[in-house]
């Protein structure tokens, strides 16, 4: 259920959030049994960097240092994974999986109820020209005021991103991929008003180019078992489930 920004016990920016910080192998995530109004904290707060946080970016984070300094320097990062759950949950926290996919869709909604100015920045040409033309469809009131697909020129990236800068908006998605995402993000949002997400394929589901995993297998926690499917390629990215269930359990 949608929850307003009057409900989230938000006080002021000098009092403390509405979430907790914990680490998962050395990795920093938050508990809170409300991610979306966690969000509208943040929002009010001033804005800042959202990470969606699962047991293969977990990995990643460990291994390569530019990522890891991302999630580091975040200002709410998301347990998205069943793995980061099952993680916690050996901590004694009891929380919920929190998919981006989810938090992200709430944040549009809410952004076109409260006339927030929303940027969409990645995926491929067609899958932005088809996700522009169903959100208008289904979010009526969606002000896409910045939109852009993320197979640019390198040379053009400089102009867009001060483009976007400048129209200060209130909510930014971002797709694309693991690091690039969060790296990016890192390095444009500070000083800016906005909440700024990785959100990865999630362009591709609202699109309708990509079928999301069905309710049944992420009751089971096997949404992983549905990507690889549609995608085989991904196996080897795969092996760093067994890698992050052998370290929590090694206590790494």
């Amino acid at each position: 259920m949608a929850t307003d920004a009057s409900s989230t016990g938000f006080a002021g920016p000098d009092t403390p959030p509405s979430w907790r910080i914990t680490r998962v192998l050395g990795v920093q995530v938050a508990v809170s049994p409300n991610v979306f109004a966690a969000a509208l904290d943040l929002k009010q707060r001033g804005g800042g960097q959202i990470v969606t946080l699962n047991a293969e970016m977990t990995m990643a984070a460990r291994a390569n240092p530019e990522l890891g300094s991302a999630i580091a320097a975040a200002d709410l990062v998301i347990p998205d994974g069943a793995g980061v759950v099952w993680a916690l949950g050996r901590q004694g926290f009891r929380v919920r999986r929190s998919p981006g996919i989810e938090l992200a869709r709430q944040l549009l909604e809410y952004g076109a109820r409260h006339h927030w100015r929303v940027a969409l920045v990645g995926a491929s040409p067609e899958v932005m020209a088809l996700l522009r033309e169903r959100l208008t469809a289904e979010i009526p009131s969606l002000d896409l005021a910045f939109t852009i697909h993320g197979f640019q020129e390198p040379q053009l990236w400089p102009g867009i991103e001060a483009e976007l800068q400048a129209a200060q908006p209130d909510l930014v998605l971002v797709a694309l991929g693991v690091p690039r995402q969060e790296t990016w993000v890192q390095r444009l949002h500070d000083g800016q008003p906005g909440l700024w997400m990785g959100v990865g394929g999630s362009f591709d589901v609202w699109s309708g180019t990509k079928e999301r995993a069905p309710a049944w297998m992420g009751r089971l926690h096997i949404e992983w078992l549905y990507r690889l499917i549609q995608e085989p390629s991904r196996w080897r990215r795969m092996l760093a489930l067994p890698a992050f269930a052998i370290a929590v359990l090694r206590g790494g």
